[in-house]
């Protein structure tokens, strides 16, 4: 029976998927398989032939096999590898290259035989390209071809780098880029102007040979392409369907990018659910939404028709549903993000006492307030709370070397103005440019250049928040040293972090905390610090103030909670959208084109409108007041 139940919840699914609860204990499994075939090969004198992918979906993988090779001696005598792919053209020593990402992740900590790599040569002529890819075919199978191959997959759907388009018997080759595959490079590269066009990549066809196929993804990011190479129709629009025709292939997924899955995102179309009240508020607002029909129109026909007959008989009638939902859809909304003083505080968001609230503000980057919640950030202060803002990391690896030379020159022309000694300005002016010059795609800046980087987004920062009405002592620069040392380091968070944290709130001791909720990219600046701040309250949690002190996450400018997950949505008027407008044009730096725009070419004030007018719309379908715009929240339980 309960073989019976999994066939029905995965029958959307056109291929095998394995879910973990998180990405550390999958990444664990994986290596755990790799070990045991290692370990079934060496005791039969054979080698152990892996084809390898990069990229920081499999780093938990190869620090888990280093883990295995330290303290539990397993060695990689018998191991054969191909990697998947190179960058082209790639110099091996350049620190953007697979060569030196698997010896710093791998090669240099196990006890591999070198000659036994095998890793694409970016440094080819052009010429020899096509006779060196065939050679790369025929290595393979002169060691018997792979045992097991694995796989990460892009937001293009590519898997190495056979991008949309690509032939389901392709063989290694020369390839162009895909755009967004560029795109999501960048940062590695210091912008995508300096991410190369093409690679040479192991064709599908190539990576079907192998006898065993693993896909690894992991975080929300990848849930959308995930749901596409699961359950979709095979095309070449997304390589990764054609998986779905091999037999040897499993997907290992954590739970995030396992999300959109239908047995996940949509389970009552699949199964028999337990019908909590978070899950019946999700699904009434995606019945809504498939329908296109406000709550208070849907049936009890459309109920029974869309795999919600269990729930309207459970909880039935289908008005009442309706009723309830629509109610607490209702309730989230609030003009009062700090609290409605005096008033009945029992369907608001947010309390009522104490009337004048202490607010904290962090902001990841010097610009996240403004763009993520300024209408809120304006309205609270407008509302006479008293509120505080931290930027917790410079920000100045997003400042262009252009803008640099600009402010050094105003500060010389400024100073020799008012008839100031300028000589060490001078020689300071003259190694920075000569550095900038030079520079090296992604070298780190000088630490004068960062200093100066770090005071453009300093003086942006405290326009900003000044504009929003705040009090220059109310305005915090953390400068967490993690985002400074992230820069040298894989793991640079320390303990001096969070006290910093720890500091910042015993000192304002907040009744409400709003803090960046961004968590698709869970090696990303927010996630990190947002992490900080759950240790810094942890730490906290024995202070009697803390007990009284809430946290609202807010989203970016590029994705907003979903509907269902609102518990706060502040509406927002023509005007006080062109004022959230206004304080997000402070930040010059960050205007037209800014250094890491992400897979979004729109200005960051345009995005942010954009997104809040669709929250405020998606109320609005679902039979809620039409706003001009919403900024919405979600409260974290610590």
């Amino acid at each position: 029976m309960a073989r019976l139940n999994l066939l029905e919840e995965t029958r959307f699914e056109k291929l095998h998927v394995t879910v973990y609860p998180d990405q550390h204990i999958a990444a664990q499994r994986v290596a755990r398989r790799i070990a045991d075939l290692i370990i079934r090969k060496q005791q039969n004198g054979e080698n152990a032939v892996l084809g390898l992918a990069t990229g920081v979906t499999p780093i938990g993988m190869y620090e888990e096999l280093v883990r295995l090779h330290r303290e539990e001696g397993l060695s990689f005598r018998n191991v054969v590898t191909f990697n998947l792919d190179e960058y082209f053209p790639m110099r091996p020593n350049s620190p953007q290259s697979y060569v030196t990402f698997m010896k710093e992740n791998l090669f240099n900590h196990i006890d591999i035989d070198m000659t036994n790599v095998h890793i694409p040569d970016g440094t080819l002529p052009l010429e020899a390209i096509p006779a060196y890819c065939l050679d790369y075919e025929r290595k393979i199978t002169s060691y018997g071809g792979l045992d097991l191959q694995i796989l990460g997959i892009g937001r293009t759907g590519h898997i190495g780098f056979n991008e949309p388009g690509s032939a389901p018997n392709s063989g290694t080759r020369l390839v162009t880029l895909d755009d967004l595959t560029r795109r999501d490079a960048s940062r590695d590269f210091g912008g995508k102007a300096n991410v190369p066009t093409k690679a040479i990549t192991m064709g599908i066809g190539t990576i079907f040979k192998a006898r065993e196929i693993i896909l690894m993804a992991w975080n929300a990011k990848k849930a959308t392409i995930i749901k596409k190479a699961v359950e979709g129709e095979i095309s070449s629009d997304v390589p990764a369907t054609y998986l779905q025709l091999s037999e040897n292939v499993e997907f290992v997924l954590d739970k995030d990018a396992a999300s959109e899955l239908t047995r996940f995102d949509t389970p009552w179309l699949v199964k028999d659910c337990t019908w909590t009240e978070p899950m019946i508020k999700k699904a009434v607002i995606w019945l809504a939404n498939y329908l296109d029909k406000p709550i208070l129109k849907l049936t009890e026909e459309d109920y029974n028709n869309h795999g919600m007959a269990e729930l309207a008989t459970e909880k039935g009638p289908v008005y009442n549903i309706n009723i309830h939902i629509f109610n607490k859809i209702q309730h989230t909304i609030t003009g009062w993000p700090g609290g409605k003083a005096h008033a009945d505080d029992s369907q608001r968001p947010e309390r009522a006492v104490p009337d004048r609230k202490r607010v904290l503000i962090f902001s990841p980057h010097p610009d996240d307030d403004v763009i993520s919640m300024g209408g809120t950030f304006i309205r609270l202060v407008d509302q006479g709370h008293d509120v505080h803002v931290a930027y917790q990391t410079s920000g100045n690896t997003a400042v262009w070397d252009d803008d640099v030379l600009r402010f050094t020159e105003f500060v010389a022309d400024f100073s020799e103005t008012l008839g100031l000694d300028t000589s060490k300005l001078e020689d300071l002016y003259v190694n920075m440019r000569s550095f900038i010059e030079k520079k090296q795609p992604n070298q780190i800046d000088t630490k004068e250049i960062q200093t100066v980087k770090g005071l453009i987004r300093k003086g942006e920062a405290i326009s900003g928040a000044r504009y929003a009405g705040l009090a220059d002592d109310h305005i915090h620069f953390m400068a967490l040293p993690f985002y400074e040392r992230g820069k040298t380091q894989r793991n640079p968070v320390s303990e001096e972090d969070v006290q910093m944290t720890v500091d910042l709130l015993q000192k304002v001791k907040p009744h409400q905390i709003f803090a960046a909720g961004d968590f698709a990219d869970p090696h990303g600046t927010h996630k990190v610090c947002f992490d900080i701040l759950l240790s810094a309250l942890a730490k906290l949690k024995d202070e009697s103030w803390i007990k009284d002190s809430w946290l609202w996450m807010y989203r970016g400018a590029w994705h907003e909670f979903e509907t269902h997950e609102i518990e706060m949505a502040v509406p927002l008027s023509p005007q006080e959208v062109e004022r959230k407008r206004f304080a997000i044009f402070k930040h010059q730096s960050q205007k037209d084109r800014p250094v890491f725009p992400g897979d979004d070419s729109r200005e960051f004030w345009v995005r942010a409108e954009d997104r809040t007018r669709e929250t405020a719309r998606a109320y609005d379908k679902l039979g809620m007041a039409e706003y001009e715009a919403m900024e919405a929240f979600v409260r974290y339980k610590f």
